[in-house]
This record gives structure tokens, C-alpha cells and sequence, in this order.
């Protein structure tokens, strides 16, 4: 490989103007110069483009840089045009050319103008570019987001597979593949594909000590701790990552009417719009972005100061991506996630009827997900383990900077509990999902489980002592640590691994965080207020609260919980609303039961605050979109038509359980919904009557306590239909 006679970093001075490389810059360009391949694992920040931007700019011939990031190849050309003298020194070659333009692409490659050649992988593969490029005078190959080549990788694109045979084609020269994020098995995996395993690996360490993890219970109510978020973090740049397009656009427009400089992006958007919305979001005219994992990549924007995820992503590899694109000066990064569980059991759904070996793969990232969300230990450690770095939680870099060691959590002793789990699975046959699992040792049976004769085991009800919730986090612990695994032919049945058996002969000490229930609602989001130092609980009025739904109730003719539940009254004592407009925002009121019930309310927290010369919480009120979707409506008309269930879900592409989910919103918003139609033909009159009456005189709405009381006579599904009924008719 013919190059200058300056030094790289002679050659850093007189092109980029900086005076030291960063980390190991120096280490892989020397090598790289050297004609031997190189591998570059260097985490989000760290430099990676000049490792190969340098050596091209300075070497006879062109270097191929494949990368499958259109946005990442735009930055790069447009940089380094701004340090060369001709426009022609850096190219795309791809599909959205013109015929004229990709001629002169080609002419400045064959005279010698063009050093970087920026290329996708579908691209390479096409045969007229391979017959081209095999004629030019190829300096290096650098393959770009490398993880892409191996299944294991979070962004596995097939076509990278193809890369080694292309090179042949083309001919071989010296090879640098790079990545932020290769885990042990997904390195080996590159190497061996690219046939590179001889490379020298240059591996700089994954901790960034400046960036603060913390995961959060993700509660209803998660747009308004987002927004709450926001709002005392104002003038910041962020970026708030969501799964799905739908949600992108429905959060940014209610950051937008709650006053917050925000955009969208997603590859939904044409490209003049996301292109205008990331020039804002870097000029700095806009403060967050709300996006798809389609935003960021290649965005050199250095002061992010918070990286939110309203949703866990699916693989750790894509979090710590994700997170690493807040502070990369070296300054503030908050890197906040919002976690459910039952978002990973979404993911775990839409793996289904993909081909095995695929779902395996992506169920195992997911497990590893969960692992970091629900664990106690010291998230950095963790997440540098991972990468197969270690890290001393005692006096390692930034060992302080997450949730878990600020706030260290409680851990018990559940050796007994985890073995009990085990010894069900294998009792049982391992046939069931870890709901049947739950269900057999709390004694809380369905109709499937009776059938299999269940209560003969000598496990069944042995765990009666504690809540199912209990039991399902000892259960999700034993599948995380490996003991038990997920049959995903047989859509989630658990089945016992080799070190699950091992533990049942040899149990051993599997301590457990106490505060690990992470499904959370409504009224643990006092708690955290409170945890966090914000805003909290007026224990006086909420007593008075209490005793008004009672008088009310009384009145009215039906049970207190039928006016307000709880988590309703905490957020009244957390936020004091005193006009109906306010009541309406609070969790579990809407239209119809501030209209029925809201009065006296409003009237005795107004009466409340100016007793007690209260200084009312100023972010409380956060206004919401008006759902377009029409999704309200359309179950309104089509119930009043009576047209089945089934039929309503399936024609909007929701399962019976989302289907029962929006329902429920309906019923809570104030909109009567009337199913009667669908009730008569799963249950008789006495039935009916006999669930309508229990809801009547209970102390609660909770379908745990309901299914408890009926012996299982009824599951969830039936139990949530039938209230529906009863709230429907008696709470408006």
C-alpha cells in the first residue's frame, strides 16, 4: 500500500487540524498503513470514521467504505469535502443516482480523484458495480457497523454475508471492519466471516463514566413522567426513543402541546422531512427528538444531554448504542428507560413465525434485556460485562453514575423459592408457560389445568403464602440466569436446562431484589415522586378524598371503587386539580366521571388548598392529543351494531386482549359501551348476575381478588369482559 512519507499524526495536524488522536486511533491507522487487517470495536464517540477516513485520504487508490446508513454516508462525504479541495473526493455510489451522476462518479474513481467510495452492501453485490471496481486501484476495504454480519449482531442485514466473496471478486486488500458494540460471540463471528482471523483486534473499552443509567417502572402514566422529565431538563438537547412510528408521532405531538420544542423521525417520513427535522434538531432549533431507532446513527451532535426510552429496545447492543449518543463531550448524559415487562412479551410476539434459529437469537437478546432492566447490581458493571469487559463497581471510572448504586435495593434469599420453580416445571411435565407455573403453586387453577390433573402434585398451592407477582418474577428470574428456557415452538412453554437440573440437585445461594415488581401502575407513581424528591402525597386530603368517594358512593348506590379508585385519589392528593377541566386529567376520571361524580371534588380540594395555603404543583396539567385514529369511535359503532368481538379485533389488527384493553379506556374516559350482545353468548343470566353482584358489594375492582373469590370458575379475559358491564352501567 503505496502512502505519504508524513506521520499519521503529521498527516491528523495538516487534515484535521487536532493535534492528538483519541484512544487507539493511531494504533489501527498505523496498522492499517501497514496493508494488515484490522479489527476496530470502539464504542459509540470514540472515533471510529477517522480510523479509516485518515489512511484513505493519505494512500494511492480508493477506499470502499460499506455501511448500511444512507444518513451516516451523507455526514461523512459532506465532512470531507470540507477539508479537500475537490468535491469528487468523496462519493456515494448508489441506486438514487442519475445515470449522469453516477458516470462521474465513476470518472473520478478512475482518475484517481475519489478516495473514500461510500457504498451499501445491496449495492456492492450488484454485478456492473463488481466488474467496475474490479478495475479500479482499490487502496482498503472498510466494512462499517460490522455487527451487521453476524446473526447475533442487533442489526443483522444477510446481505453483509455477502462481503468476503465480493472482496475476492474485486480483489483483496487489506480489510478494517468496525463496530460500537460486538459482544465476544458476535466478534468471532465477524472475523470468520469476513475470513479475517488472523486481523489485529483493537478493542477500546466500553465505559462511558459520564453517562447516568437508571430504569424506571414504566407506569400508565409514562407520558407524563416523560413530559414532567422534560420539563425540568428545559433548553437540553434529548432524544426519546420509541419502538413503533405511531407512538414517534403521538408523543411528539403531545410534547408539542405541552409546550416542548420537539419533532419526530422515523423512516415513515419522506426524506426532505427528516432531513429538515435533523438539521433543527443539530442547529439546535429543536431540543428533543422523538424517533425510531432510524435516528442517530452517524449524528456527531456532541451535547446531548439525556437519551430517554419509552421502550425497551430489543437487544442490549441497540440500548447501549442508543444511550451512547448522550455525552459525547464528556459532559451530562441521563440515559433514562422506561420498563414493563409486558412491552418484551409484545417483542417475544413478534418473533412468532419467524424461522426458528431467528427467534432463538432474538429471544435470547431479549432475555438479556430483562436481566438489565430487573437487575439489583451495579447496571454499568453489567452492561460492560456484557461486552466481555471487566469492572470493579468499588472503585472503577464512573462507578457511581446508575440507579442501582445511588439507591441500592434490598435483596432476599430465594434459594427455596427458584428450586420450588424448578421442581414445578419438572413435575409438571414442562408443559406450561410460567402463567400455568404461577397458577399451580398459588392454587389458582383454570380449566386446562385441571384437565391435566395438576392439584395431585406435591408443589401445587405450596406457594399460596405469597401473590401470583411474586412467583411470576421468581419465574422470569430463573429463565434470565438460565435455568429455565422458553420452547418457542410452543409458543413460550418453559422448559428446564441442563442448569436448571443441576440447581435441583444442588441448590445454591439466587439472591432477589425486593423492589423488582416492575409492573407498576397508577399509584406507584407517588411513590417514585416521592423516592425522587418531587412532589408529595397530602396524606390529609387524600384521608378526605377517601371519605367523600365513600359518601358519595353511598348516594349514589354503588360501591366506592365504581366512583374513584385509589390510584385516582393519590394523583387528586398529588396534583390538588380544582376546576373539572384538570379533574378530567387525572388517571382513571375522563368525561363521564367528572361529569357524574367530579363536583363535590373539585369543590373540597378547592376548599382544601385554601384552607391550607397550598402552593399547587405548576406541571400537573398535561394536555393530551386528540386520538385520530377513529379506533374509539369505530368500537362505539360497532358494538351499538352488535357486531361480534372477534370480528371488531380482527379487523383492526388487535388481539382480544388489546381489544378488552381499549374497551376498558372507553369505560374509563366516560363513555358508556354496551356488550350485552357478546356477554349472552359466553355466559348465562345467573352467571352474569352472579359477577354483577359480587363487583356490587366488593371493596375493590381487582380482577386478582374477583378470580380468587369465583375458585377460577371464570379466567381474566371473562372476568375484565363482565366488569366492563358493571362499570359501564353503574360508574356513569
Amino acid at each position: 500500500m503505496k502512502t505519504s512519507t508524513l506521520t499519521a499524526r503529521e498527516h491528523l495536524k495538516e487534515l484535521f487540524g487536532f493535534d492528538q488522536f483519541k484512544g487507539n486511533q493511531e494504533a489501527v491507522i498505523e496498522n492499517l498503513l501497514a496493508g494488515n487487517d484490522s479489527f476496530v470495536i470502539m464504542p459509540t464517540g470514540g472515533g471510529k470514521s477517522l480510523c479509516y477516513q485518515l489512511p484513505a485520504l493519505v494512500t494511492d487508490g480508493v477506499a470502499i467504505v460499506v455501511s448500511p446508513l444512507i444518513a451516516l454516508m451523507k455526514n461523512q462525504v459532506d465532512s470531507i469535502r470540507g477539508i479537500a479541495e475537490q468535491d469528487g473526493v468523496a462519493h456515494v455510489l448508489n441506486s438514487s443516482l442519475t445515470k449522469r451522476e453516477t458516470m462521474r462518479v465513476r470518472s473520478d474513481i478512475m482518475h484517481g480523484v475519489t478516495k473514500l467510495l461510500f457504498v451499501a452492501p445491496e449495492s456492492l453485490t450488484k454485478e456492473e458495480n463488481i466488474n467496475f471496481l474490479s478495475r479500479a486501484q482499490i487502496s482498503f476495504y472498510a466494512i462499517d457497523e460490522a455487527h451487521c454480519i453476524s446473526e447475533w449482531g442487533h442489526d443483522f442485514r444477510p446481505e453483509y454475508r455477502n462481503l468476503r466473496s465480493i472482496m475476492d471478486r474485486i480483489g483483496r486488500q487489506p480489510v478494517m471492519a468496525l463496530t460500537a458494540t460486538a459482544t465476544p460471540k458476535v466478534q468471532s463471528d465477524i472475523q470468520k466471516n469476513l475470513g479475517m482471523e488472523k486481523a489485529q483486534v483493537f478493542k477500546a473499552s466500553f465505559n462511558r463514566p459520564n453517562l447516568f443509567y437508571e430504569v424506571r417502572p414504566k407506569t400508565a402514566n409514562v407520558d407524563r413522567d416523560i413530559i414532567r422529565y422534560v420539563k425540568q431538563n428545559q433548553g437540553k438537547s434529548g432524544i426519546i426513543y420509541c419502538l413503533s412510528r405511531k407512538k414517534v408521532e403521538g408523543l411528539a405531538q403531545t410534547l408539542q402541546v405541552n409546550g416542548l420544542n420537539a419533532l419526530p423521525y422515523h423512516a415513515g417520513l419522506d426524506a426532505a422531512t427528516r432531513s429538515r427535522h435533523q438539521d433543527k434538531f443539530l442547529k439546535e432549533e429543536v431540543d428533543v427528538i422523538v424517533a425510531t431507532i432510524a435516528f442517530g446513527m452517524g449524528i456527531d451532535k456532541p451535547d446531548v444531554r439525556f437519551v430517554i426510552h419509552h421502550d425497551m429496545p430489543k437487544s442490549l447492543e441497540s440500548y447501549y448504542q442508543e444511550t451512547g449518543r448522550a455525552g459525547r463531550d464528556g459532559g451530562e448524559g441521563h440515559c433514562l428507560a422506561f420498563y414493563a415487562y409486558k412491552d418484551i412479551e409484545k417483542l417475544e410476539k413478534f418473533l412468532q413465525g419467524k424461522p426458528v434459529s431467528e427467534q432463538e437469537v432474538g429471544m435470547q437478546l431479549l432475555q438479556e434485556v430483562i436481566a438489565y432492566a430487573e437487575t439489583a447490581m451495579n447496571r454499568r458493571k453489567f452492561l460492560l460485562h456484557y461486552f466481555g469487559e471487566e469492572f470493579d463497581p468499588e472503585t472503577g471510572e464512573g462507578a457511581e453514575n446508575d440507579d442501582n448504586s445511588r439507591h441500592p435495593k434490598d435483596q432476599f434469599e430465594a434459594q427455596d423459592e427458584v428450586k420450588l420453580v424448578l421442581e414445578t416445571a419438572q413435575a409438571s411435565g414442562e408443559r406450561f408457560k410460567d402463567d400455568g407455573l404461577v397458577r399451580i403453586l398459588t392454587g389458582r387453577l383454570n380449566n386446562t389445568l385441571k384437565q391435566h390433573k395438576v392439584e395431585a402434585l406435591p408443589q401445587y398451592n405450596q406457594g399460596a403464602n405469597e401473590d401470583a407477582k411474586f412467583w411470576t418474577s421468581v419465574v422470569r428470574q430463573a429463565v434470565v440466569s438460565g435455568m429455565l428456557r422458553k420452547d418457542i415452538e410452543k409458543y413460550g412453554v418453559l422448559l428446564l436446562t441442563d442448569k436448571g437440573r443441576a440447581f435441583i440437585k444442588n441448590p445454591h445461594s439466587f439472591k432477589i431484589a425486593k423492589d423488582h415488581d416492575y409492573e407498576a401502575e397508577g399509584h406507584q407513581e407517588v411513590e417514585m415522586a416521592q423516592q425522587r424528591g418531587g412532589t408529595a402525597l397530602d396524606q390529609a386530603l387524600f384521608e378526605r378524598l377517601k371519605d367523600l368517594t365513600r359518601k358519595v358512593a353511598s348516594e349514589k348506590g354503588v360501591p366506592p371503587f365504581a366512583v374513584f379508585q385509589e390510584p385516582s385519589l393519590n394523583e387528586m392528593a398529588l396534583y390538588y386539580p380544582t376546576s373539572m377541566e384538570e379533574l378530567k386529567k387525572i388517571t382513571g376520571v375522563g368525561e363521564g366521571k367528572a361529569r357524574k361524580f367530579g363536583r363535590p371534588f373539585v369543590e373540597l380540594i378547592e376548599r382544601h388548598v385554601e384552607e391550607n395555603d397550598i402552593d399547587r404543583p405548576d406541571d400537573f396539567v398535561m394536555k393530551s392529543v386528540v386520538n385520530k385514529s377513529g379506533l374509539k369511535v369505530y368500537i362505539i359503532q360497532n358494538t351499538d351494531r352488535k357486531l361480534p368481538l372477534e370480528d371488531i379485533a380482527a379487523s383492526k389488527g388487535l388481539s382480544m386482549q388489546d381489544l378488552v384493553t381499549e374497551i376498558e379506556h372507553i369505560i374509563n374516559s366516560g363513555t358508556k359501551v354496551n356488550i350485552d350482545y357478546h356477554l349472552e353468548n359466553l355466559f348465562d343470566e345467573e352467571q352474569i348476575e352472579e359477577v354483577y353482584e359480587y363487583f356490587m358489594e366488593a371493596d375493590t375492582a381487582d380482577l386478582t381478588e374477583a378470580y380468587e373469590e369465583f375458585d377460577g370458575d371464570y379466567d381474566e379475559e371473562e372476568l375484565r369482559l363482565l366488569r366492563i358491564k358493571f362499570m359501564s352501567e353503574v360508574a356513569h
